[in-house]
This record gives C-alpha cells, structure tokens and sequence, in this order.
C-alpha cells in the first residue's frame, strides 16, 4: 500500500489496482537496476497496429499502462509511456465497412501498412498515418502522454539490425523455444497470431528463419529465404511474385522479424517493464509466454509484468455501426461521453474485470453515476477507492482534463435538445433555467459544454427513432372536449401552478403536486399506491395532449422545453 498527498498525487490503498501494479512495477525495475530505480526511466509499453480503424478494446491496450506510468510519476519516479506503432506489419486483409476503400485494395495485401494507399479522401500519407491519426487525437484529449515509436522507421532506419542479425544466428535456438509449444498448440493458442500469422517463417530448405523480407520488386512478404550465411550476413530470397533477391542483412532494411521473436526483441531493446496484453496473446503458448523465453534466452533482457486485460463490451454498438461504418473507436466514443467519463470506466476496473461503454440509453445512467460520485468527493463522503478513481480520471500527474462547469445531468441535456431539436435559441432560454444563477452571473450555453456537444451528438446519431419526441403543433381538440371531472380539474391545477414557478424544481413540484392537491394531500405525503396510479394517469394524460403518445421524457423536461405558451395552447379547455 502506498500513501501520497498533495501535488495531485493520490492516495492508495489495498484495493487499488492502479497502485498494486506501480509497486510491482518499482520494485521490479529497483531489481533490474540494483536498487537505483532514481537512476533510470522505468518504461510501461503498448502496442497498437494501425490496421484498421483503432477500436475501444485497443484503449484499454494504452489506458492501463497509462494509469500506471502516471502513478509511478505522481510518485516523483521518472517514468515514458512507450506506443509502439506496428506500421511495418503486413496488411493482412481489407477491412470491412471503411469508407474511402473498395476489394481493389486486396492488391495491397503482405505490404507494410505504410506502403498501403490511404483511403480515398484522406489527408494522409498512407494507411497507417490515416489510422494513427485520429488515435493520437483522440489519446491528447484523454491526457495519455506517450512516447510514439514508428516499427516502420525503426526497421528502414536500421536501428533494429544487430538485433535482427543476433536473431539470424541464433535462430536454431529461436526454433528450439518455438518448438516446445508447437506440438501442444491447444485451440486457444491457435487463435493467438501475432500481426505477421506465423512464427515459423518460410525457407526454400525446412530452415527456420525468424525474418521475413519484404519484396523489391511487388513490396509484399510473399517471400521465402533460400539461403543465409551467418559470416557474410548474405541472403537470398524469392517472392512469389516471381522475383529474386540477394543482399546482406547487415545492410538491408526492407523486413522484420517474425512476431513471436520481434516482440520480446523489443522488450530487451527499449527495457520494458511493464507490457499488459489481451486474452489472446496471453493463452498457453501465446506470445507472451514464449517471448518471456526468447528475451532472456536469446535477447538477454527480461520479461516485463504484464497482467492480461478482458475484452471491452459495447452496449448500443448496431446504431453506431450503421452510422459510423465500423467499430467503435476513442475518437467516435469522445462525441459523447467527456474525456473524464471515458477514463474512469476503464480507471475503476482492475484489467481482468469486462468493461462496458454504453452508446444507447445506458448512457444516461453512467452520466448520472459519475455526477453522483463527484458530489461525494466534493462533500468528501465516499469511500478512498472511489475518490482514487475519481482523481485519476479528472487529472493527470501533468494537468488537469477539461470538464464541464455546470454539469446538466445527461439524459435532461438529450431531451431538451430533442425536444428543441438543438435549437440555439430554445437551448439557450430553456437550460439557462436548469441552473442556479443570478441575473449578474447568467448561464450561457458554453457553460454546458462540453456535454452539452456530447448530448446533441448523442441525439443526432444514436437515439433510437421511436425514442424522439416531438410537440403537436395543435392541441387536440377532441381529447379536451372527451374530458372527465377530474382530468379538467387537473388541468386547471397545472395551467394556475404554471403561473407561480416556471424552473425545473418548481415544475416537478406542480406535476407531481397537482394529484396530492386533488386527493386533498399536503405536498409531502408520501406516494401510497392509489396516489401513484392517480399520478400515472395525470402524466399520461399531459403526455397525450403535448407529444400525442401515452410516454416521453420526464415531464418537467418537456414542460421546460415547450415554454409557457406552448402548454397553455395544448392544455387550454
């Protein structure tokens, strides 16, 4: 357990994951430097291929050794966050449902990613910038500092050559490693392919390899080394394209190692202490497990900690499938959710905990959650796990993220914007009404951003359709004039009320007031069961006579946002 105040540090406890995970970390890398961590960078890595769009699973790849790395430097410990980009993997398929491409990029198929065209449009130069791009975006405004390494400039600067030559004269060993899981490859194992598919590269003679070269002549890894001589460093390969090559390793910088050994290569190569993974690289057998071996046996480094992660799960993803063209991705998950939000559900679940990020109506509930925690951290009532999330979801060890200065709950901010249908005027008028202020001090709309953007794209692009709401532009007549007693008298209650409070708490109060006024109640009866069926059937009549259905958003919403003379045109005998 470790204890720090002030400075925007936090303080720990048994149950923090966040925590457990640092003093791992430290205390590992205390070892490796003999007890001198002061005098080192202590290094948390992520992976992530630009092969297609980046989606929320991948986050949780960078958001993990994030929260970590930033509490080791709360602690005054230096501490990068390394991104390696694996832009030099081959491109392996065309991805469905990416707008700007079509099957003619299927010729493209075994070249590295950044010899791939962009998609049609794009401001890019290639398809791994196309694909970075809104990721590195996306990871500033979450407040995720890193250090990005591109595979592709690593490879072709010649910066992984020793490395690369090491592994070619000790690939018999590099085989051996390889080999004792080979014969015991259960099915979770065999989903597990790193982003070049095999780990026994191919050869002309059986030979094992741990290289693969890219082709001169078609750019693609359809290659197969026929011979290598560990002195010279000379190797010859053919591509099925037909072509021929033969060039020194020493100098040739058109290729990479194999996943299984180029992974644990890196490890040893940049010092890497802490690396958490998915469920498929950390099987029986997976990369993980035998890139443990091959850094230590091969590369002479070690084994960074590395706890496997759950999958993320998406609650409303079809809408936004049909919308956006792909899979959810940080970017499309910023539109409506506010950075803090978005860090604390990965912040508050140890990594072997499901996530779920909500794009449909659960939403509003994960809003309503997060306003409920940060009233009890400012009334300084919740419990310290809590108030640990909180922290670290609010600020960084380097700033603090933006929020919003008068927080609407959520679900309040999607109706009016429906119901107004984002109308700035209408926004204005009625949400300056949901918060407190004096005529000194008035309420703009600016003030309620950034959720308030968060809420009108929420609307716009994943409301279901039979959840819009829309005021009648007439009343209804024939409903008024088929009236009972009591339905004209409630009507009359509501239409005086309206006259004395027009905010969202003196609404609340009339709408649920008027049947206690009826039934002859003081105003702070508790609800019995016949004053709650008496409450329903005054609701679903408002309900009928303003939107022309039985159901709608709170009522004390929609009265806000159809102004005064709306209802008493709707509501009027």
């Amino acid at each position: 357990m470790s204890r720090r105040r002030g400075g925007g540090e936090v303080e720990s406890t048994s149950q923090d994951w966040v925590a457990t995970l640092a003093d791992e970390v430290i205390a590992a890398a205390r070892k490796e430097a003999n007890d001198d961590v002061e005098g080192r960078t202590v290094v948390c890595a992520s992976g992530l291929s630009p092969s297609g769009p980046i989606h929320l699973g991948n986050l949780r790849e960078v958001l993990t050794p994030h929260l970590v790395a930033d509490e080791i430097r709360r602690r005054g410990i230096a501490c990068e966050h390394l991104i390696s980009w694996d832009d030099f993997d081959r491109f392996r398929r065309v991805p469905k449902g990416v707008e700007g491409i079509d099957d003619s990029w299927a010729e493209h198929i075994g070249k590295p990613l950044t010899a791939v065209p962009a998609p049609r449009g794009s401001a890019h130069a290639n398809w791994a910038e196309h694909f970075k791009a809104p990721m590195t975006e996306a990871l500033e405004r979450l407040g995720v500092p890193f250090r990005g390494v591109s595979q592709t400039q690593m490879y072709t600067s010649g910066a992984y050559v020793e490395p690369t030559l090491h592994a070619m004269r000790e690939r018999g060993r590099i085989d051996g490693v390889l080999g004792r899981f080979r014969t015991k490859k259960g099915p979770e194992a065999a989903d597990d392919e790193g982003p070049d598919d095999e780990d026994r590269a191919g050869s002309a003679t059986g030979e094992y390899f741990p290289y693969k070269p890219y082709c001169g002549a078609c750019g693609t890894d359809d290659t197969m080394i026929v011979a290598y001589d560990d002195a010279t460093t000379e190797m010859t390969f053919t591509c099925g394209c037909g072509s021929s090559e033969t060039v020194l390793l020493r100098e040739f910088t058109r290729g990479k190692l194999v996943w299984k050994v180029d992974w644990p290569m890196r490890w040893a190569f940049e010092g890497v202490d802490f690396e958490p993974s998915g469920v498929d690289h950390s099987s029986p057998g997976s990369s993980y497990e035998v890139g443990g071996l091959l850094v230590s046996e091969i590369f002479g480094g070690h084994q960074p900690i590395g706890p496997m992660y759950a999958f993320v799960g998406i609650s409303g993803q079809a809408k936004m499938s049909s919308s956006k063209g792909g899979v959810p991705t940080p970017s499309s998950a910023l539109e409506v959710f506010e950075a803090p939000l978005l860090r604390w559900l990965y912040a508050r679940r140890r990594p072997n905990q499901a996530i779920k990020v909500a794009f449909d109506a659960e939403l509003s509930r994960l809003y309503d959650e997060w306003d409920a925690l940060g009233r009890k951290v400012a009334a300084g009532t919740c419990a310290p796990i809590e108030a640990l999330g909180h922290a670290r979801s609010v600020a960084t060890a380097e700033r603090t993220l933006p929020t919003t200065p008068q927080p609407v709950p959520f679900r309040t901010l999607t109706s009016v914007v429906d119901v107004t249908t984002g109308n700035p005027e209408q926004l204005g008028r009625i949400l300056s009404g949901l918060v407190a202020s004096g005529p000194e001090d008035p309420v703009t709309l600016d003030d309620l951003r950034p959720r308030l953007d968060c809420a009108e794209h929420w609307v716009e692009h994943y409301m279901p359709e039979e959840s819009h709401t829309r005021l009648l532009v007439a009343a209804d007549t024939a409903l008024l004039e088929s009236l009972d007693d009591t339905d004209r008298e409630s009507l009359r209650l509501l239409l005086e009320g309206l006259e004395q409070d027009w905010s969202l708490d003196g609404l609340t109060s009339l709408v649920y007031g008027v049947p206690k006024t009826q039934a002859g109640l003081p105003m702070d009866t508790q609800p019995t069961e016949e004053l709650k069926a008496a409450q329903r059937r005054f609701f679903v009549l408002l309900y009928r006579l303003l939107v022309g259905s039985d159901t709608g958003p709170r009522l004390p919403t929609l009265l806000l946002a159809a102004g005064p003379a709306t209802v008493r045109r709707q509501l009027r005998m």
